[in-house]
This record gives C-alpha cells, structure tokens and sequence, in this order.
C-alpha cells in the first residue's frame, strides 16, 4: 500500500474527479466519482514505481502531508 499523500478535486472542464500525488512527479489519473479516482490511481502509482526501478532511480519515503507556502 502505497502511503504517499493523495490529493482528490473535482474538475469542471473535464467532469471528472482528479487525483494527484504531489510527491511522485506527474502521477495523477482520474475517475468518475470521487471512489473511482482514488482507486485508478492506485494502478498509476505502481506502474509510477515499476518505471523508477527499472530506470535504476531512488524510490524515496513518503514525507506525509505536505505543506505549501
């Protein structure tokens, strides 16, 4: 289970549910509802990882929360 912080909203343009993990550069999908999103990318954030590894690059610890200035 992956314990990186998930951020979820609702997208006007696009009418769907977007989920981001900011900590994993570019790794989003969404859905179309609010259950749907979070379980799609749960499926982005392991093929996220399958390419870091297979690339040799350093899979990091989740920071938790991230706070924003």
């Amino acid at each position: 289970m992956n314990k990186d912080e998930i951020k979820i909203y609702w997208s006007e343009e696009d009418q769907l549910f977007i989920t981001e993990v900011p900590e994993l550069l570019g790794c989003m999908a969404d859905g179309k509802t609010h259950l749907e999103a979070p379980e799609n990318v749960q499926l982005v954030i392991a093929e996220w990882f399958d390419t870091a590894k297979s690339l040799g690059r350093e899979i990091h610890k989740p920071k938790g929360k991230l706070i924003y200035a």
